[in-house]
C-alpha cells in the first residue's frame, strides 16, 4: 500500500512538471480602469476640511498639540498641505470648470483623529447649492499623534574656551504617526463614491541638554510631515486616472515542432509570427493540440486587443478540447472586457 502511494505521489509530481514545463510566461501592458469615476455631468467640485477642530474637541486637540511639542500646529499645516496638494493634482488631471475649496463651515468640522459619521445628505446638498458645486471632497480627517522617549546619552558642546566637550544629555525619539482619511460625496445619486485612508509611522531623533532642547532639535519633522501630506494629496487625485499595468500569461511552447518554432518568435516579439504557426495547428487531428493552439490564439488576439476573440477561442479550447487553463482565462478575459467598458466611458467623459 505504501509502494503504491509512493508510486501515485511521483507520477503526480512528474505530471505537474510536465505540465508546468509545456508553457511559458509572458507579459504585456494593459491601461486599467480608475479607481473612482465621475460622471461627465460633474463640471465643478467642491473640497472640504473636516479635520479643523470644533469646539467640543478643543481640549483633546490641545492635548495633542502638547505630546507633539514643538508641532503645535502640525495637523493645520498638514491638512492644509494636503487639501492644496489634491486640489492642483485634481486641476492638472481633469479638466472642470472650478475647483473650490470650501472653508469656516463650523457644520462640517470634526476633530476627531479617527473617520468621523458621513455628513448628512442635507448638509452636502446645502454646501452643492451654497458653493455652485456638483460633488464634495471631504478631507475627513487628519491627526498627528506624536509618542516621545528619552534616554541619558552625552553630546558634544563648545565650553567658554571654544573647546569642545562632551556634556551630558537628553537624546529623543519622536515617534509621530500621521493619519488621514478622504471621502467623496455625490448629492445626485446621494452615493459616497469612494472612501480613502492613508496612514504613515516617522521616526525622528534629537539631541539636547534637557528635554525641551533635545526636542527643538528635530528640526526637519515639520517638513518631512508637510511633504507626506502633499504626496497623500496627489495620490488621491491620482485616484480618477486610468493607469498602466503589466498582466502575465502563459501560452503553450510545446506540443509539435510548430509550437517550439512559434514559441521562439514569441521570444523574439514576433507574436504575428507566433500566430501564424498556431493557427495551422487549428487543423491538427490531435483533439490536445487543437485546444492549445485555440488556447495560445487567445492570447494572440488579446495581445492584438480583440478581447471578444479572444474569448471565443479560449472558449472553444475549454468546450471542445478540455483544456483545463481555458477556463479560467475565458472568465479573466470577460472582466477585462468589463474593465474596458468602463475606462472607454471614462475617456468619453
Amino acid at each position: 500500500m505504501k509502494n503504491q502511494i509512493k508510486i501515485l505521489t511521483y507520477l503526480s509530481i512528474v505530471l505537474l512538471m510536465i505540465a508546468c514545463g509545456s508553457t511559458n510566461k509572458m507579459t504585456m501592458g494593459v491601461t486599467k480602469s480608475a479607481k473612482v469615476h465621475l460622471s461627465s455631468e460633474v463640471k465643478s467640485i467642491g473640497i472640504i476640511n473636516r479635520s479643523e477642530p470644533s469646539k467640543g474637541n478643543k481640549g483633546l486637540d490641545k492635548i495633542d498639540q502638547i505630546l507633539s511639542a514643538e508641532g503645535l500646529n502640525l495637523d493645520k499645516k498638514g491638512a492644509e498641505v494636503a487639501i492644496s496638494a489634491f486640489a492642483s493634482e485634481l486641476g492638472k488631471i481633469k479638466s472642470f470648470d472650478e475647483i473650490k475649496i470650501i472653508e469656516n463651515v463650523d457644520e462640517v468640522k470634526s476633530g476627531l483623529g479617527v473617520l468621523p459619521a458621513t455628513l448628512s445628505w442635507t448638509t452636502i446638498e446645502t454646501l452643492c447649492n451654497t458653493y455652485h458645486v456638483d460633488v464634495i471632497f471631504s478631507l475627513a480627517f487628519y491627526d498627528t499623534n506624536t509618542k516621545s522617549s528619552f534616554k541619558v546619552t552625552t553630546m558634544p558642546l563648545e565650553n567658554k574656551l571654544g573647546v569642545k566637550v562632551n556634556v551630558p544629555a537628553q537624546e529623543v525619539t519622536l515617534n509621530t504617526f500621521v493619519n488621514c482619511g478622504w471621502r467623496l460625496y455625490d448629492p445626485k445619486t446621494k452615493i459616497i463614491i469612494d472612501e480613502r485612508n492613508y496612514t504613515k509611522e516617522m521616526l525622528f531623533h534629537g539631541q539636547g541638554i534637557n528635554p525641551i532642547k533635545a526636542v527643538e532639535a528635530v528640526k526637519q519633522r515639520n517638513e518631512v510631515v508637510q511633504e507626506y501630506s502633499r504626496n497623500v494629496g496627489i495620490a488621491y487625485a491620482q485616484r480618477l486616472v486610468p493607469n498602466k499595468i503589466r498582466i502575465s500569461r502563459d501560452y503553450y511552447k510545446s506540443g509539435t515542432d510548430s509550437f517550439k518554432i512559434a514559441h521562439r518568435r514569441a521570444l523574439t516579439g514576433d507574436w504575428d509570427g507566433a500566430a501564424e504557426l498556431w493557427k495551422d495547428e487549428l487543423n491538427n487531428s490531435d483533439l490536445k493540440i487543437k485546444g492549445r493552439a485555440n488556447y495560445n490564439m487567445a492570447i494572440s488576439s488579446e495581445i492584438n486587443g480583440n478581447l471578444d476573440l479572444a474569448i471565443e477561442y479560449a472558449s472553444k479550447a475549454y468546450t471542445d478540447y478540455k483544456n483545463k487553463l481555458a477556463l479560467d482565462y475565458v472568465n479573466i478575459l470577460k472582466y477585462r472586457v468589463e474593465q474596458n467598458n468602463v475606462l472607454d466611458q471614462q475617456r468619453s467623459n
